[in-house]
């Protein structure tokens, strides 16, 4: 029984890590005031979810599935946490964790399914960028980082602390 209580919150712990790494990630000012994804809510959501689908590629990968849960744990209880700090009372949130798990979920199936450049580029275009006209060498710059964070990622040991590599740069925009 004690053993199972330390491996819940040894879990937790290393899901709370991940989750710290992530909004770290998602917050770097490089993808707003560089790469153009909009400093809103939305924006910002877009860019822990794309980040989180690197941790949980990067934890399936080695098997280590209750991590995967763990984190989404954690994410999910970061997001009704934001929610209650914006001012959702408890009447719609329901509803609004409901949405934003739809639109977190439907985000994971986005890029689990693009294989390649062109693909994840029309993943990103679509979800982070919301179909905005004139972006394509922002989305282009932000769908190679994803791949090769993504590449980086497969070659980093399973019990190593998460590291999503260098940072794209706004002059990446144009290649």
């Amino acid at each position: 029984m004690l053993n199972a209580l330390r491996k819940s919150a040894d879990r937790k712990r290393t899901a709370e890590k991940l989750l710290a790494a992530i909004m770290a990630r998602a917050r770097e000012p490089v993808f707003y005031a560089g790469l153009g994804v909009a400093d809103t809510l939305d924006g910002r959501f877009d860019m822990v979810a794309l980040h989180a689908w690197l941790a949980l590629k990067w934890l399936d990968a080695h098997g280590r599935r209750d991590a995967s849960q763990a984190l989404i744990d954690v994410i999910f209880v970061s997001f009704d946490e934001s929610l209650r700090a914006l001012g959702a009372g408890d009447m719609g949130l329901g509803r609004k964790m409901k949405a934003m798990a739809d639109a977190f979920y439907g985000r994971m199936r986005a890029y689990d399914a693009a294989a390649g450049l062109a693909a994840m580029e029309s993943a990103i275009a679509r979800n982070v960028y919301r179909g905005r006209e004139g972006v394509a060498p922002e989305v282009r710059a932000l769908a190679g980082y994803i791949l090769a964070t993504r590449s980086m990622l497969d070659g980093l040991a399973p019990d190593a602390d998460i590291d999503f590599g260098p940072l794209p740069s706004a002059e990446t925009r144009g290649s």
